[in-house]
């Protein structure tokens, strides 16, 4: 179920982008997907992003750039081993000039680049670009 409430997440930013929109509610949430968000807004796809009533079902609301051409989750999470890393993203991304791949890892939910530096492999959550 986590993963595809990721997707899903994903999915209507990618849509709300498309149309124009300025912001996107998002719901239900995952602690995974707050990070992942985190790593699009430190990596400059979304302005901001805040989260409401954590406790419960909860929701999320993204303040949209105009940045984002697409992003998707993985639903079986792939291995990918430390030097593994830069081969994936070649085949995942679009070039190598933009876009990240999110992996989850034994420090923590983490970008390619950030992953390939500490060498760390982990599984992978998804893309964007």
């Amino acid at each position: 179920m986590g993963r595809r409430i990721l997707n899903d997440a994903l999915r209507t930013i990618v849509n709300a982008e498309r149309r124009g929109k300025a912001s996107v509610e998002l719901k239900p949430i995952s602690n995974v997907m707050s990070s992942f968000l985190k790593i699009m807004k430190d990596k400059g796809y979304i302005k901001n992003f805040q989260v409401y009533d954590p406790n419960r079902v909860g929701r999320i609301t993204v303040e949209l750039q105009g940045r984002v051409n697409d992003s998707k989750a993985l639903t079986y999470r792939q291995d990918v081993k430390a030097r593994d890393i830069e081969r994936f993203t070649e085949r995942t991304l679009p070039t190598r000039q933009w876009g990240y791949v999110v992996l989850t890892t034994p420090d923590g939910i983490l970008d390619h680049e950030e992953a390939a530096k500490r060498n760390v492999g982990g599984q992978v959550l998804g893309f964007f670009y």
